[in-house]
């Protein structure tokens, strides 16, 4: 499996630009790579009191994205302002912060942030997911975290040992705070025993915050495949070997040692289950408020 990392600026509220960007760069991987990680909202930047970028699924970001995969035959990951439909301004509450990959002609996966960030105001115009999906692209399952999720390890559980093989960051994640991304990606790698690709984005936003970048993506034990230097930009392609990770959690079975737990999150059908036989089960209940 061979993903692209993107690393680069995006421009503060301009769609059009940004979009030309990302088709640009996407074309420019057909036939080198199977899926590219694009930064969070790479259509606008961390634009959370705008609630008019707000397009719907079948919005202009959507459809041009769909034609870029399908054309470069790359699947594309990263994350949009989603509106249930048109009526956007009057209900600012309704939109969510959604991530997604979209499969080259094929239908597209959906992964909205469950951790809004209350201190940039998110909490304030998204509402947060209540579910946990797993995507699945080639034969290899993925788990999509978007930005401030990275930080909530329950959240990101690898449960039986094979929920998913690798984790996708997709972030705009500021240089004041950049030393707990770097902590982070390595330990969400780390407590799961899966590949990790974390893309960042550089440059400066319509708020005055600087991004330095720090895109990464490790193996099974914790080495670089790629990263980027401080403020870098650019595309590099990380080769993951999924049988090797298959073999190392067979040699390594750390996770039959894990507390076992119950993850509850506002839909009582959806259950984040860890319940290895030789310990009893504790159980978290997550309000639909970003309570971790």
């Amino acid at each position: 499996m061979k993903i692209a990392l993107l690393q680069y600026p995006i421009a503060w509220a301009d769609k059009e630009t940004n979009l030309r960007m990302a088709e640009e760069r996407i074309a420019a991987l057909a036939g080198k790579a199977d899926v590219a990680v694009l930064p969070e909202m790479f259509a606008t930047g961390f634009c959370t009191d705008h609630p008019e970028l707000a397009e719907t699924m079948d919005g202009e970001i959507i459809r041009r994205l769909q034609a870029a995969a399908d054309h470069s035959g790359v699947a594309i990951v990263s994350s949009f302002i989603c509106s249930p439909d048109s009526l956007i301004a009057s209900s600012p509450h309704r939109l969510t912060n959604r991530g997604f990959m979209i499969k080259p002609h094929a239908e597209m996966e959906i992964q909205d942030k469950r951790h809004l960030y209350a201190h940039g105001g998110e909490d304030q115009f998204f509402q947060a997911a209540d579910e946990r999906h797993i995507f699945t692209y080639k034969g290899v399952r993925f788990l999509l975290l978007v930005c401030y999720d990275l930080r909530f390890p329950a959240w990101a559980r690898n449960t039986t040992g094979s929920d998913y093989d690798i984790i996708l960051v997709v972030a705009n994640w500021p240089e004041v705070r950049i030393q707990y991304w770097d902590a982070l990606v390595a330990a969400r790698a780390t407590e799961n025993q899966c590949y990790i690709a974390a893309v960042n984005c550089v440059g400066d936003d319509g708020m005055g915050l600087h991004y330095n970048g720090h895109s990464v993506a490790y193996d099974t034990r914790l080495q670089p495949i790629v990263s980027f230097a401080n403020n870098e930009e650019g595309t590099k392609i990380a080769h993951f070997d999924i049988p090797v990770l298959h073999h190392f959690r067979e040699v390594l079975p750390l996770w039959k040692d894990v507390d076992p737990f119950h993850l509850i999150t506002s839909s009582p059908h959806h259950l984040i289950t860890s319940s290895p036989h030789h310990l009893s089960p504790f159980t978290f209940h997550l309000s639909p408020n970003n309570d971790l």
